[in-house]
């Protein structure tokens, strides 16, 4: 694709058990992953089926990259305005294990209540993520990143998983990224923190790039550079959107060096005024 789609990214999907055999390399190798359950079901067991999609559900959160849970998510909807109990407890499985996001398929595309399967199946995901426990959760996510870093984090991830603790302990409301590519809102959003995740960029690829993950809420301005001047600026917005409200504490992440990619390297807490 040349220049043009140098800023394309990959979204590989998962539909046979070849995929599976190499789905580590094919993880290393993509931005994100579909998980096609209703093509893997043709071939494999269906009593396998779950497990393969909890194992590369599990691969991708740790590698802090995007999972999309695919197909048959709602299918009795294509005809019915109600799902089935089974249906939902999928739904909701799905949700628990790590997922970033569900898909419909036929339910919207040609069913008779698309409108009402994509309500249903968000309320579904708003309800499973309410009773998740996000302390128990970073823990676990931080134990296994370490055991694969026994030499130590990175800055930018140690940055990152130290600033969704502090975002627990503090009970902010919002966890703020300054980030040329999107990169530092990801290492963040690997952790899993209850808080929206405000992404500021100057880059319209990260924007876009983004949106697709868990929890990450993209916000362009013309220039990183001034980081007070950009905090200030994205509070305001935030405050209009109605992710905070005068008086609540939001853990900020960026660099000492201004308009530097990768430069990630200091977290603090501001109170929204």
């Amino acid at each position: 694709m040349g220049e043009a789609g140098k800023n394309v990214q990959i979204i590989s999907k998962i539909e046979s058990t070849e995929g599976l055999r190499n789905f580590d390399d094919i993880l290393e190798a993509s931005d994100a992953i579909m998980i096609a359950r209703g093509d893997l079901g043709m071939e494999m067991p269906p009593e396998k089926v779950f497990l393969a999609q909890k194992m590369m559900t599990a691969r991708c959160n740790l590698a802090g990259k995007p999972v999309i849970t695919a197909t048959q998510m709602l299918e009795s909807m294509i005809e019915n305005p109600r799902p089935t109990r089974a249906e939902v407890s999928d739904v909701a499985d799905a949700v628990l294990d790590g997922t970033d996001g569900v898909m419909l398929s036929g339910e919207a595309a040609n069913g008779k209540f698309p409108v009402n399967a994509i309500s249903i199946q968000r309320r579904i995901c708003e309800s499973a993520e309410s009773v998740i426990d996000y302390d128990s959760l970073y823990l676990r996510i931080r134990e296994a990143v370490m055991n694969q870093h026994p030499e130590g984090l990175p800055v930018a991830e140690s940055i990152c998983s130290n600033a969704v603790a502090l975002a627990s302990e503090v009970d902010a409301s919002l966890i703020l990224a300054l980030s040329q590519t999107g990169s530092t809102s990801r290492l963040l959003g690997k952790y899993r923190p209850r808080q929206q995740i405000l992404c500021v960029t100057d880059n319209k690829h990260a924007v876009a790039h983004t949106a697709v993950a868990r929890g990450i809420l993209p916000f362009q301005v013309e220039s990183l550079k001034d980081t007070e001047t950009v905090i200030a600026k994205a509070l305001e917005y935030a405050k209009s959107v109605g992710l905070v409200k005068v008086g609540d504490k939001v853990v900020a992440v960026h660099g000492i060096k201004e308009n530097t990619a990768g430069a990630t390297n200091m977290m603090e807490v501001v109170n929204v005024e």
